[in-house]
């Protein structure tokens, strides 16, 4: 079964977030009007180091009041590549370069109502080259033991479904390395 979309109208724009009225017919043939939230893009980077540890960023968000573990993250830019944006992302963040980055997973974390993609990456031969030139991101990073993630899961300490996705597919990647 697949919907048809017959035209699309803007009702709000921001660089950031951009709410369409979509005029759809729904396979039984029904038209109607569909919202929809156009989103752009985030990639994000699981940096992963010769211990297995992860680095995370302990991080506050005002739009839900909290604070939670999160893999680094931001959103690419027009024209940008998402394995860019993931290196971009994790050298602004953490002030760690990532040596090379390879596709983890992807994601559409609502793909009922936004168009957004998550793409997650993974390194393992980051390197410090000096501290995070973004300052209002996280309170602190660490390296965190593959073995605490899903105790921080099960502690709701992780709760970002970018971060969410990328770690659980990071311990499913890491199975496949032993």
């Amino acid at each position: 079964m697949r919907w048809a979309v017959h035209g699309e109208r803007p009702l709000y724009d921001t660089p950031w977030v951009r709410l369409r009225a979509l005029d759809v017919e729904r396979p039984d043939g029904e038209r109607c009007e569909y919202h929809v939230v156009r989103l752009r893009d985030v990639a994000v980077t699981a940096a992963v180091d010769g211990e297995r540890r992860v680095l995370m960023m302990w991080r506050h968000r005002f739009v839900t009041g909290t604070w939670a573990w999160e893999l680094p993250m931001g959103l690419v830019e027009d024209g940008e590549e998402p394995a860019a944006a993931a290196g971009r992302e994790l050298e602004e963040e953490t002030g760690w370069r990532a040596g090379s980055l390879r596709p983890l997973v992807r994601a559409e974390p609502a793909a009922g109502i936004t168009d957004s993609r998550h793409f997650v990456f993974r390194t393992d031969d980051a390197a410090y080259v000096g501290e995070p030139v973004e300052r209002n991101e996280s309170d602190r990073l660490e390296w965190i033991a593959m073995p605490e993630l899903r105790a921080m899961i099960n502690r709701g300490e992780i709760v970002s479904s970018a971060t969410l996705v990328g770690v659980m597919a990071l311990l499913l990647d890491l199975t496949m390395d032993t």
